[in-house]
């Protein structure tokens, strides 16, 4: 049996090894997963260095315990369409923007992702719902929802994921840019 787990961790996507700063900022997602299971301390600088194993274990999981919830996280990674040269955006994404766009009634209508200069750390992103696209604009279409990127954004945003977060520092559209050199300490900006 503990081979068969040991294989399985080689084909999961997040390990019990990785640390908790690692697989929130690749798997946005997943905090929900992490805090239910009574880890809050996945915005804290600690985190960033305790690996998944070493934080569950603080909390008093045993080596069982533990291996569910690597289970757990990994079913909570959202699916994701895209590819490397656009942006990522996952299911949840697509399907709380559904939800959006029905409740104010503008199911036709498609959110805008766009990076504009501003923010401590130079550039920040900016989400609105539109009508329609732009001339020269990118567009993207998951779950039968429309996302638009203008040329200089998805630029910008090559190869970045936009994932739907709720959280108790709050919830929604929130973007992992690997070509973020660096970020501003509330997150909302980056260089």
């Amino acid at each position: 049996m503990k081979t068969a787990n040991v294989q399985e961790n080689k084909l999961s996507r997040i390990t019990s090894d990785m640390t908790i700063g690692e697989v929130v900022q690749k798997y946005t997602s997943v905090t929900e997963v992490l805090m239910d299971e009574g880890v809050h301390c996945v915005g804290c600088g600690a985190s960033y260095y305790e690996t998944i194993a070493e934080g569950l274990a603080g909390h008093g999981r045993n080596e069982e315990e533990i291996a569910k919830i690597i289970e757990k996280l990994n079913a909570a990674i959202p699916k994701e369409s895209g590819s490397a040269d656009k942006i990522l955006i996952t299911e949840k994404a697509a399907d709380k923007l559904k939800i959006i766009l029905k409740e104010q009634n503008k199911e036709s209508f498609g959110l805008r992702i766009q990076v504009v200069k501003g923010g401590c750390a130079g550039f920040s992103y900016n989400f609105s719902i539109e009508n329609k696209s732009g001339k020269e604009d990118t567009v993207l279409e998951v779950n039968k929802v429309k996302f638009f990127l203008d040329s200089e954004s998805l630029n910008q945003l090559k190869g970045a994921k936009l994932d739907y977060v709720g959280s108790l520092t709050g919830a929604g559209f929130k973007v992992s840019n690997p070509n973020a050199h660096r970020t501003c300490g509330c997150g909302s900006s980056f260089g």
